[in-house]
């Protein structure tokens, strides 16, 4: 795999996709369906879907490519492949909210190593570099050519103050009972994987997530993370949050900065 042919390709992919959803997003009115697992779509969802796939096929014909929109492609196994979200965040879409985000990576041998946050209603763009370090860039963005980008690291914890992130849509009792194991600052909401960049800028510390997630919600997020010193684990055992995995569901889990003291369950 050629990583800056690779990383150019996620960005301006994301950032087409990106066009294409806020095209809809400010139009007066769009279809919203509902899929089988009750969770809304969206015709900027299939769009943006068909826009990367198509990118991403054309450029890396013989890498598998998982992508939520597209169900035959959950039948895909392997540990190394590219995975897309084209709409996280899509309840946020829908009610206008502005926190959701395109979300490309590539997957290898199970660890999320590249990858595109591209939040684009609140001009945010989050990336790995072709060698793996994480940045934002700066917009406005150009499609063809990169801007000002600034290097992001993880923060140094304190663990008698903490800032924590937790999801918008589908904060619960159980997520406030555990955050409530730890002496916090501030605590936040944002929606889609905005949550891993917060914690990635060192805006969060920690962000836990004990509710269903599928792989290409999280991956291209946690490859961010990952590129800025951060890391993500199981909620029950505390080991590497894993990919590559039958049907793409994740375990709950926990994204933070290496500083902070995990607790227990």
């Amino acid at each position: 795999m050629n990583y800056e042919t690779l990383v150019t390709a996620m960005r301006r992919l994301a950032l087409e996709a990106g066009d294409k959803i806020m095209e809809i997003y400010n139009s007066d009115d769009f279809d919203v369906k509902v899929k089988s697992d009750s969770s809304p779509v969206t015709e900027a969802d299939e769009a943006a879907d068909a826009l990367i796939s198509a990118g991403l096929r054309d450029a890396f014909p013989d890498m598998p490519l998982v992508t939520e929109e597209q169900a035959d492609s959950h039948d895909v196994e392997a540990m190394t492949f590219l995975i897309v979200d084209p709409l996280d965040g899509t309840k946020e879409f829908v009610k206008r909210r502005g926190d959701f985000t395109v979300n490309i990576a590539l997957v290898e041998d199970g660890v999320p190593t590249r990858g595109v946050v591209y939040a684009p209603a609140k001009g945010r763009m989050f990336y790995t570099d072709s060698v793996g370090h994480s940045v934002e860039e700066v917009g406005p963005f150009d499609k063809e050519t990169q801007g000002e980008t600034t290097p992001i690291k993880v923060s140094e914890a304190d663990n008698s103050a903490l800032m924590v992130v937790a999801s918008k849509s589908h904060r619960d009792e159980a997520t406030d009972t555990y955050i409530n194991k730890y002496a916090v600052k501030d605590s936040k909401s944002a929606g889609s994987s905005l949550k891993f960049c917060l914690v990635a800028t060192g805006e969060a510390d920690i962000y836990p997530r004990l509710g269903r997630t599928m792989e290409w919600d999280t991956a291209a997020g946690h490859a961010v993370l990952h590129g800025a010193g951060g890391r993500v684990v199981r909620f029950d055992d505390h080991t590497p949050l894993a990919y590559g995995k039958p049907g793409f569901a994740n375990p709950f889990f926990i994204a933070y900065a290496p500083g902070v003291d995990l607790k227990e369950g």
